[in-house]
């Protein structure tokens, strides 16, 4: 069963309703629990995805990973993709119909084509950056007025996409750089739309982060930064909710962040 929660970062997924709460408060429709449990699963299928197509360098780079360490066969990983992405796309058709269904088609796709294909191209960064965009449309089902607020969530899974390809060989001032402005575009997005928004705890939560990374941005400290950069996406969730009027769910996304933090330090989520 712990290998099963590494093979899908189990704790980095409490990073993901918060995609779909954000969406519908900027879209000013309720939030819909089915949907959250729809993107949990798109994301924990693309965590599968992204180990069972690795498993041959993740030999080499990381192989305490569950594939290359012999604790999750790369059938079952792709068994497991391939089941989180159906019962994803059932979910979101129960949940919001065929809009649903049509936005979790796009996100799936989107998803399959970052392992799949992209990952390594220069394309890679975007292409998650626009995983995360697309989990807000769908919580905001489809409405115009949450883009704003999907770019910005994108932005910060830019900034984290950046890094992550620094984790096996440490990053450059250049790539520490990218992800600095990538949080400070995030945070510029949501205080553009919700000029109210309380931004700070997004802004201390990245800055710690990445504060680290200037001194010694060797491998470890970057996968340590990946993992609380993943945890900052919450408050940067939160302060968005809350601009958009919000503020008991607001709360509630914020009261789960210290819980993820423990539960990265329990399971790898990088």
């Amino acid at each position: 069963m712990r290998a099963l929660l590494e093979l899908v970062r189990a704790p980095a997924a409490l990073s993901v309703p918060g995609d779909t709460m954000a969406g519908a408060a900027a879209a000013g429709s309720p939030a819909r629990p089915g949907t959250a449990v729809a993107s949990t699963l798109l994301y924990w299928a693309g965590m599968a995805l992204n180990d069972w197509s690795d498993r041959h360098q993740d030999a080499v780079d990381r192989p305490e990973r569950p594939v290359p360490s012999g604790r999750i066969s790369p059938a079952t990983a792709l068994a497991t993709a391939v089941g989180c992405t159906g019962a994803g796309l059932l979910t979101a058709f129960v949940a919001g119909g065929r809009r649903g269904l049509g936005l979790a088609g796009l996100l799936a796709g989107a998803v399959w084509a970052y392992d799949l294909a992209l990952k390594r191209t220069p394309a890679g960064p975007a292409a998650m950056a626009a995983c995360r965009a697309l989990d807000v449309m769908l919580g905001a089902g489809g409405a115009a007025r949450a883009v704003p607020t999907a770019l910005a969530i994108g932005a910060h899974t830019y900034g984290i996409s950046v890094l992550g390809r620094a984790e096996t060989r440490g990053a450059t001032g250049a790539t520490v750089g990218g992800a600095v402005a990538a949080c400070a575009t995030a945070a510029a997005l949501v205080a553009w739309t919700c000029p109210g928004a309380p931004l700070a705890g997004y802004v201390t939560t990245a800055g710690r982060a990445l504060a680290g990374l200037r001194a010694d941005p060797d491998p470890a400290r970057v996968r340590q930064a990946v993992r609380l950069s993943i945890v900052a996406l919450i408050p940067l969730q939160a302060a968005a909710v809350a601009g958009h009027g919000r503020p008991v769910q607001s709360a509630a996304l914020l009261a789960a962040a210290p819980f993820g933090g423990r539960l990265s330090r329990l399971v790898a989520t990088s």
